[in-house]
């Protein structure tokens, strides 16, 4: 192993001495000082985890959080200098962590966590404009082919829990007291304007934006939501896309052979 690699190593595993070739400016033990820069860089791996995770932190207490976040941090250190993205890989860790077995939900709440960093992060683009959409939607006849691109800041996550309404409780936006944790619920996330944006859909809806989102037709997206659930609404769920500026392109086959 490179001495690089050695100390990497001994600084993110308390079991593993000094790394050998380390002195101290007085010529005193090393090692001590070792041992206080790596409690410090842990530290601030879990302090960016708190942050990022605020909700699931909320919901397990900040002892359990913060003694779960050392071992992933320990186990997973970050790949790159922005710790705003750390803990990508943190839900897959929380749903195979035993201790957290007893709050089935918590991997769930995670996911939506960390899919509103990406969506405050991710790049800017126009929505598409008003003409556009109405040309587009009065050609009945190249409707089914519509493909839509969609913000990408949007993202989908169905849960077998009730994420959103946690989340929500959490933000003061409903009682805590009034939901059931074990109802299945969809969350849509995305960037409207500066605002990360929440927002409960049908499982139907999510599939069916999910469907447009990895370039399905729209014809195609609406037979995949209508096999989810028959009293699918179509209309309602393309006014609330448009309402909140997340197509940003739309393509018509027939209209450009």
């Amino acid at each position: 192993m490179s001495p690089q690699g050695s100390f990497a190593a001994a600084l993110l595993d308390p079991e593993r001495p000094c790394p050998a070739g380390l002195t101290a400016w007085n010529g005193s033990d090393p090692a001590p000082r070792f041992r206080v820069y790596r409690n410090n860089v842990i530290v601030s791996l879990i302090d960016a985890l708190a942050d990022t995770f605020a909700v699931t932190q909320e919901l397990v207490g900040e002892e359990f959080f913060r003694a779960m976040a050392r071992l992933y941090a320990c186990a997973q250190p970050p790949q790159s200098r922005l710790l705003a993205f750390y803990g990508a890989s943190f839900p897959d860790f929380i749903e195979g962590f035993p201790p957290a077995a007893g709050v089935p939900y918590l991997a769930d709440v995670a996911r939506l966590e960390q899919l509103r960093v990406v969506a405050y992060h991710a790049a800017d683009v126009a929505p598409i404009g008003s003409d556009e959409i109405g040309a587009a939607l009065a050609d009945e006849g190249a409707l089914p082919g519509l493909v839509f691109r969609l913000h990408p800041s949007l993202s989908v996550l169905g849960s077998a829990f009730a994420v959103v309404s946690l989340w929500a409780a959490h933000q003061g936006l409903r009682e805590l007291s009034t939901v059931a944790p074990a109802t299945a619920e969809t969350a849509l996330i995305l960037r409207h304007g500066l605002a990360v944006e929440v927002i409960q859909v049908s499982a139907a809806a999510g599939v069916f934006i999910a469907a447009l989102r990895v370039g399905e037709s729209l014809g195609a997206a609406a037979e995949m939501a209508a096999a989810e659930d028959a009293g699918f609404d179509l209309a309602g769920t393309l006014g609330l896309l448009l309402q909140k500026e997340a197509v940003t392109a739309l393509h018509s086959p027939r209209r450009s052979s």
